[in-house]
């Protein structure tokens, strides 16, 4: 498992990035009555968002190594 973390950082980011952001989503929007087909595209989109997130994070990456 460690070594697939260090071999994907991005992706094991982003997993952990979405997880959060999803669990804040539930929390603060769990009483607001919404549909299940508004649960899962909330859902969906928070994820989308984390890997956005992450991908322009890693832009300077490459701007590191290259040095």
């Amino acid at each position: 498992m460690k070594n697939w973390i260090t071999n994907h950082p991005n992706l094991s980011a982003w997993f952990a990035l979405a997880l959060g952001m999803v669990l804040i989503l539930l929390y603060e929007a769990w009483e607001l009555g919404l549909q299940a087909s508004q649960w899962f595209w909330l859902i969906v989109i928070t994820i989308l968002v984390a890997g956005l997130c992450v991908w322009i994070i890693s832009w300077g990456d490459d701007e590191e190594s290259a040095e």
